[in-house]
C-alpha cells in the first residue's frame, strides 16, 4: 500500500459519510459535500431533523443515505458502515463529528453527565475510527478522516467537553501517525474550531432518558457567566458552511490541523508556554 503523494483533491461520486449531520457542522459538511457532487450518508440521533436534512439535499440533487446513528453505540456505527456499503459500495470521505456538551465542574458533572460526553464526543470518534478504518485501506483508493474536536481541545479548559475535546485531539494525532507509518492512501485531520453557530448549547434534546440527571443544580453565578458567555458565542459564531469551506480547503492542501478561528492561537500558545515553562495553567477567559 503505497500513500505517498495521493491527496484527495477530487471529490465527484465518492462517498462521504457524516455524523451529527442533521445541524451545526455536520450539516453544513452534507450541503458542501452535495455541492461537490459527492454520494452523501448522515448519520444523526435526531430522527426528524435528520430525515429533514435528507429531504433538503435530495431536493438539490444529491444523491443521499440517512441512517439514524447514536454514535455512543459500536452497533449503531456498525449498522451506519454496513449500510454506507449496501447503498453506495464503499467510503471515502467520513467526518467523525458528532459532539455534545454537558456538565459543569469535574466533581459536580454527574456520572450520567460523564458517561454522555465521553459516549458521543469520544466513543463516537473511536467507534467511527474502529469501524470506518478498515474499511477505507481495504479499498486502497485516496480517502481522508476529519475528527472534530475544538480548540476547546488545545487550551485550558473549565469542563468536561473540553477534556473530551482534547482527547480527540490526541486520538487523531495517533491516527495520523499510524496511517503514515502505513503509508496509507487515507489521511487525517482534526477539526479544531472556535465558536460557530450551531445547536450545541442545546444538547439536553437529544440527551437519551436513561442518562437525564434526576434535578438540575442551579448554576453559580460565575457558572452562568460562563454558560452565557458561550451560548452568545456560539449564536454570534461562524455559520457551518464557513467551517465546511475550512475543512475542504484543509483537505485539498493535506492539512492535519484545520483552525478556523486564528483569534484563538494567542490562548494555544499560552497553554504550551504554561507547559514549555513549567508554569501553573492560565485562565484564557481572564484578560
Amino acid at each position: 500500500m503505497n500513500g505517498k503523494g495521493i491527496t484527495m483533491k477530487e471529490f465527484k461520486d465518492k462517498v462521504a459519510v457524516i455524523t451529527g449531520a442533521a445541524s451545526g457542522i455536520g450539516q453544513g459538511l452534507a450541503e458542501r459535500c452535495a455541492r461537490e457532487g459527492m454520494k452523501v450518508v448522515l448519520g444523526d440521533i435526531e430522527e426528524t431533523a435528520l430525515f429533514q436534512a435528507q429531504k433538503e439535499l435530495q431536493a438539490s440533487g444529491a444523491k443521499v443515505l440517512a441512517v439514524r446513528t447514536d454514535v455512543s453505540k459500536a452497533s449503531d456505527v456498525e449498522a451506519l458502515a454496513q449500510k454506507t456499503l449496501d447503498t453506495f459500495g464503499a467510503a471515502h470521505l467520513l467526518f467523525n463529528n458528532a459532539g455534545i456538551a454537558a456538565g459543569s465542574t469535574i466533581w459536580e458533572s454527574t456520572l450520567a453527565d460523564w458517561e454522555w460526553i465521553i459516549g458521543v464526543n469520544l466513543w463516537g470518534v473511536i467507534h467511527g475510527l474502529r469501524t470506518f478504518v478498515p474499511i477505507m485501506l481495504a479499498q486502497d483508493t485516496e480517502g481522508h478522516i476529519v475528527n472534530t474536536a475544538s480548540v476547546a481541545g488545545l487550551t485550558t479548559g473549565h469542563s468536561p467537553y473540553s477534556v473530551t475535546k482534547h482527547a480527540v485531539v490526541a486520538l487523531s494525532e495517533q491516527l495520523y501517525h499510524s496511517l503514515a507509518h502505513l503509508n496509507a492512501k487515507v489521511k487525517a485531520s482534526v477539526l479544531c474550531p472556535g465558536f460557530v453557530k450551531t445547536r450545541i448549547m442545546d444538547s439536553e434534546r437529544n440527551r437519551p432518558v436513561e442518562l437525564q440527571n434526576e434535578t438540575a443544580r442551579p448554576l453559580t453565578p460565575e457558572e452562568e457567566a460562563i454558560v452565557q458567555y458561550v451560548r452568545q458565542g456560539v449564536q454570534a459564531g461562524m455559520s457551518p458552511q464557513q467551517a465546511a469551506d475550512h475543512v475542504f480547503q484543509a483537505i485539498r492542501e493535506e492539512r492535519f490541523y484545520i483552525f478556523t478561528h486564528p483569534e484563538y492561537n494567542a490562548a494555544v500558545q499560552m497553554r504550551m508556554e504554561d507547559i514549555l515553562q513549567g508554569r501553573n495553567p492560565s485562565n484564557p477567559f481572564q484578560s
